[in-house]
């Protein structure tokens, strides 16, 4: 298999173009993240390093997945196409994760992020496609663009055209300060699809508010109108979105489209599975410490399907 969804975090230094800002690295899921990887943050490059170690390390004990798509993480732009320095709170530059790809070509894949406001967001993608980019990674609501707006349409079509799928976070976002939460509506995302563009809806196309999962319409809709429209199921395990991966189980003839990932360094809840799963197979899931692993093993045992994101892999001109 390979995780179309894996974040990288790392915190900024002279030359890797990222960002975490003072109140992100207080965080609830910041703390959480130093603590079980026991990063130094007092120092970024050695935080950077351990970060990628642990990751590398997880990912090749896994028994079933193979790579990681790491994701990239543009920031929020103003009216000028300028990056908005001020309200941006989570920068992972494209550099950063493509030079780490080609580090390590057996275990990673590089996801980069473009928001589409940017004024050279068209020459960004021919230069990443070039470099060798699989997908490109967008968090509208945190980014603060609109995806269904028509003044994206080159953007879309220059996607298209270089075949690369568009990964598009999709509910509310609750890590990231929220720009403007409805962006985060996976009807939006028809403007993409309409152009050709494959289109990967995050997290099931959950609205990640607990029991109220109002997108099962839009997700059902848009897997029957497109061929091009897929939905990853990283994060359904959480308890804010898991009410949406035991809805996934009643379609079961939507899940050719629905793609492996785990939104790692996420948790991986078990208890989504109490009742359903069998306790023996309930019993492995919890004797694997491995994050890859338990979100393969929990989709298998709910009768959740999937494919690998090879499927999706742009073939070079």
């Amino acid at each position: 298999m390979i995780d179309c969804h894996v974040h990288l975090a790392a915190l900024g230094t002279k030359d890797n173009g990222c960002y975490i800002s003072p109140r992100l690295l207080n965080s609830p899921l910041f703390r959480f993240l130093r603590w079980k990887h026991r990063l130094p943050i007092e120092d970024a490059e050695r935080s950077n390093q351990k970060y990628v170690e642990d990751l590398l390390s997880e990912l090749r004990r896994s028994r079933y997945v193979e790579k990681a798509v790491l994701l990239g993480m543009d920031g929020v732009y103003d009216e000028n196409g300028r990056l908005d320095a001020e309200k941006t709170e989570f920068l992972v530059g494209n550099d950063y994760v493509l030079n780490l790809a080609r580090s390590y070509p057996g275990e990673f894949l590089p996801g980069v992020s473009i928001n589409p406001q940017r004024r050279d967001a068209l020459e960004e993608l021919e230069r990443c496609a070039t470099a060798g980019a699989v997908l490109v990674k967008v968090l509208p609501n945190s980014q603060g663009f609109d995806p269904g707006d028509r003044r994206y349409v080159p953007f879309y079509r220059k996607l298209a055209q270089l075949k690369l799928p568009l990964l598009s976070h999709v509910g509310y976002e609750f890590t990231l300060a929220g720009q403007d939460q409805s962006a985060g509506d996976p009807d939006r995302l028809r403007t993409a699809l309409d152009e050709g563009v494959a289109v990967i809806a995050a997290h099931g196309c959950s609205s990640g508010l607990v029991f109220s999962e109002r997108y099962v319409p839009t997700f059902l809709n848009l897997v029957r109108l497109y061929p091009n429209f897929y939905s990853d199921v990283s994060a359904l395990t959480l308890p804010n979105r898991f009410g949406m991966l035991l809805r996934l189980r009643r379609y079961p003839e939507t899940h050719d489209r629905l793609l492996f990932g785990t939104d790692y360094p996420h948790l991986v809840f078990r208890w989504p599975c109490r009742g359903r799963a069998g306790e023996e197979n309930l019993g492995e899931i919890g004797r694997t410490d491995n994050r890859f692993d338990k979100q393969y093993l929990f989709l298998k045992y709910l009768g959740v399907g999937f494919r690998s994101f090879e499927t999706l892999l742009r073939i070079p001109a």
